[in-house]
């Protein structure tokens, strides 16, 4: 698994093209997939969300226009440029929105403090998935929801198409939008080793998730999960 510090330079990197690199370079598809877990979260209607991984806000912000205004969403994540960048778009915008630090191998949230959490593509990153997927649940009320957004293995007949995909495509074509050929390098090595839909529904179970499901998308390539607490 990847080590945290080394992730975190990284995304410190590219902080200022990520979301634009990640539009074009998912043809815009990553804008329905984020729907996709927000409209689970609004149907939870909760009253605290904590987005981790948050980035530069991107699902916060469309979880802050779905929700009801009397609901607290905190987005947290361990690289600051990322939260700068969100911090600084809630502020042009007039959005009630939180930014805080935060490592999802110790978050500085209160046990069972959230009705809703969301991640997208932040598992993949873990240091240590056991002890991370662990923190999810400790911070989720009784009863509360994961959504869990993040790219995995596709159908057998797709997997050549997609490994040319992330391992030559994805690199070159990203580092040309953002300046930076390494960090796409990794991230598409992260893809190629993360479990399969059905390997990581079998890793929230063993942490303790009760009822887990997931929706796989794209011929599997992306995933999004539920679990419930």
């Amino acid at each position: 698994m990847p080590e945290g510090s080394a992730v975190q330079r990284m995304f410190s990197g590219i902080a200022s093209r990520y979301d634009f690199a990640n539009r074009v370079l998912s043809l815009g598809l990553c804008v329905g997939w984020r729907d996709q877990l927000v409209a689970e979260t609004k149907a939870a209607r909760p009253k605290t969300v904590a987005d981790l991984a948050t980035g530069s806000g991107d699902v916060a912000f469309a979880l802050r226009r779905e929700l009801r205004k009397d609901c607290a969403i905190v987005g947290y994540d361990f690289c600051e440029p990322m939260l700068e960048l969100g911090r600084v778009r809630a502020k042009k915008e007039n959005v009630s929105l939180e930014f805080k630090a935060g490592d999802c191998m110790a978050l500085p949230i209160a046990d069972a403090s959230q009705d809703v959490v969301t991640i997208a593509y932040g598992v993949r990153n873990f240091e240590d998935r056991a002890k991370g997927l662990g923190e999810l649940r400790r911070i989720l009320r009784k009863d509360g929801t994961l959504l869990i957004l993040e790219f995995s293995q596709p159908s057998a007949w797709f997997q050549p198409f997609h490994f040319i995909h992330v391992r030559c495509v994805l690199p070159i074509a990203a580092g040309l939008l953002t300046g930076d050929f390494g960090a796409y390098k990794y991230l598409g090595t992260s893809i190629a080793g993360f479990p399969d839909a059905e390997g990581l529904t079998a890793e929230l179970k063993a942490v303790g998730f009760g009822k887990v499901s997931h929706k796989r998308m794209l011929f599997g390539t992306v995933a999004l999960h539920r679990a419930e607490a």
